[in-house]
């Protein structure tokens, strides 16, 4: 079965030893995505912006793998602040307003970085194994 991975080019990903998104075969995971961009967090105190961004990262992900977002299956979203999860779940809803996967928000202590609010994980089926 091949195997096919995405870098987005984090400091992380190599340290670490991940990388953003895999498929094999007709699966497709993507790592936990945050709002972060050359070192700098997208959207600082905004977690609306920050989701956006992240689900556009998502998108671009599977797009290198042969997949859009109507192939997402699932997504979890990790916030720090759940007070605030209408607005996550504002911008998840203008990508998954009519695809509807089964989706998980849940309040976290913190993420890598401070000013980091989001951090969203996507899993995705396509019906062929075929690139």
């Amino acid at each position: 079965m091949s195997r096919q991975q995405v870098f987005t080019g984090s400091p992380w990903e190599p340290l670490v030893g991940y990388c953003r998104a895999i498929r094999v075969g007709n699966r497709i995971e993507v790592a936990g995505t945050t709002a972060m961009q050359d070192g700098v967090v997208v959207g600082a105190g905004d977690p609306y912006t920050q989701t956006r961004f992240i689900l556009q990262t998502i998108e671009q992900a599977l797009q290198e793998l042969g997949a859009d977002l109507t192939h997402v299956v699932r997504t979890r979203m990790f916030v720090t602040d759940i007070s605030r999860w209408e607005e996550v779940g504002k911008a998840h809803g203008e990508f998954f307003g009519q695809i509807q996967p089964v989706a998980t928000m849940v309040e976290v202590s913190a993420l890598i970085d401070p000013l980091l609010m989001v951090e969203i994980e996507a899993e995705a089926a396509i019906e062929s194994e075929e690139a």
